[in-house]
């Protein structure tokens, strides 16, 4: 009886978790997951109780804050929408084992459970290499508005998470009440509280969002197509002039090397203003994500090729499989979808200083904004989050370009075909922005770049290393204690 409370319980507070991640955003949530593990690891009697409730802990928390998985299905519900429960549901059983098994190793470990602050941390470090890795919904996605989320950069989301965890274990287990009291206000202090409120200082460069709003199912129709790009570059006309305009990613619906005769009408309408695009490309009968940079002769001058592809949407990991039982993905152009781009790289655009590219998913990945030799002096995100509907999936790949803003200390320009295209500060405000479903343009002055940050020197390999000294001083320690932790 004592297990089925916890495990309903464990599933309800994860749940109830999700809550602190848009768009409700109510971030306080965030704790109740965090804490109740401690609690429930207190609880666990066998190193089976300890996998199940971590993972009931998970699969509630997961499976409401990534609902937007199945926006994804419903581009085409007739054929594919009854796969988007099933593939919310089976996302959130995988990721949930992270959690389950930061729980049972813990205890398999140890029985003190300070053991989980370090386990914890390293489910999700893993969750964000392993398999490519998929670091969305971390809990300190969470505070990327709060004062607590101020400190991804000094320590990244992987150091963000090892505080948040270490806080939640003095509050759950600590000995003495004025201890737990304290660490309980101390969080919700740092949760509650917004983000210091000086503004950025600005440069006098204007950077133009164009923001055509072409839903998905819309997007590649032929009698649409005439329509997003008219949008696209009546925006593009308006008004002076900028010194930049940018379009989101797959702006065209032509390959680039068929695309000439509308790179003069986008030039045209830029009036000399470089403009930055998403498009296709077919390079040696291989197919590419791509953005390009496109000079006042509408000539293409940069081009960049997405490098960090999404499973399933963009190219199909054990395609050999796959193809034998005729699956494609549901973005692929081709049977297999597009090919990676070689590695970050970056954009010169001249007096406005030097730009890191990222389409899309890429800004979901911490380790990897930070992986060019040259700072930029700011960053670029063109996406098309008309996949995700217009609910939780958009806000929450927002609050991810976010945190890319603060880790990095640099400013962000993001464009989005649906919304929310923003302009996003180094301290990852967001100063400007189009909302979800509305066409339209932003003119905006872009932001001079912060002061390099601590983890922008370091990234993750402070903490990866303070993770395994403590999980081998743990496990050295149960050794010599004769391992009492039982493993049914």
């Amino acid at each position: 009886m004592k297990r089925r409370v916890y495990l309903v319980a464990a599933l309800l507070l994860g749940a109830l978790g999700s809550f602190a991640h848009p768009p409700h955003a109510f971030e306080p949530a965030i704790l109740l997951p965090l804490i109740a593990a401690f609690f429930l690891l207190v609880g666990a009697e066998r190193i089976r109780d300890a996998w199940c409730y971590g993972w009931a802990l998970g699969i509630g928390y997961f499976s409401l804050t990534l609902s937007w998985i199945s926006e994804p299905f419903q581009i085409d519900a007739v054929e594919m929408g009854w796969m988007g429960p099933l593939a919310v549901l089976s996302l959130a059983v995988l990721l949930g084992m992270f959690w389950a098994g930061a729980m049972a190793f813990a205890l398999w470990v140890s029985g003190n459970p300070v053991v989980l602050v370090f386990t914890w941390t390293g489910a999700e470090i893993l969750r964000a290499y392993l398999f490519t890795g998929f670091p969305w919904a971390s809990p300190p996605q969470a505070l990327v508005g709060t004062l607590a989320g101020q400190a991804l950069a000094f320590f990244g989301p992987h150091g963000l998470m090892f505080l948040c965890v270490s806080l939640a274990f003095l509050i759950g287990t600590a000995q003495r009440f004025w201890l737990r009291i304290g660490s309980l206000f101390i969080a919700v202090v740092m949760i509650i509280s917004p983000p210091i409120s000086a503004s950025s200082a600005l440069t006098s460069y204007t950077v133009r969002l164009v923001q055509p709003n072409a839903p998905q199912d819309e997007k590649w129709l032929p009698e649409s197509i005439p329509i997003f790009e008219s949008r696209l570059i009546n925006y593009t006309a308006e008004g002076l002039p900028p010194d930049l305009v940018i379009w989101p990613e797959t702006a065209l619906s032509y390959l680039e090397e068929d695309a000439q005769f509308i790179f003069d009408d986008i030039a045209e309408a830029a009036r000399g203003s470089l403009v930055v695009l998403g498009i296709q490309r077919r390079h040696n009968e291989k197919y590419f994500n791509s953005l390009v940079v496109l000079d006042s002769a509408g000539e293409v001058v940069q081009t960049y090729d997405k490098h960090r592809l999404v499973p399933f949407g963009e190219y199909m990991p054990f395609d050999w499989f796959f193809r034998y039982i005729n699956v494609g993905g549901l973005a692929a152009r081709t049977e297999l979808g597009y090919t990676s781009g070689s590695g970050p790289s970056i954009l010169n655009f001249g007096a406005l200083g030097a730009a890191l590219p990222l389409i899309c998913y890429e800004a979901v990945f911490a380790h990897a904004v930070g992986g060019t030799e040259i700072r930029p002096n700011f960053l670029i995100q063109l996406t098309n989050d008309a996949w995700f509907g217009n609910w939780s999936g958009p806000q929450q790949h927002l609050a991810q370009a976010r945190m890319r803003a603060i880790e990095q200390g640099l400013p962000m320009v993001r464009v989005a075909n649906t919304g929310i295209s923003a302009l996003i500060d180094p301290k990852g405000r967001v100063t400007a922005s189009l909302g979800l479903g509305t066409a339209g343009y932003l003119d905006v002055k872009l932001p001079q770049p912060g002061a390099s940050t601590l983890y922008s020197y370091t990234g993750d390999w402070p903490w990866i290393t303070i993770l395994i000294l403590g999980l081998w001083g743990s496990i050295i320690k149960r050794t010599l204690q004769g391992g009492k932790i039982g493993v049914d």
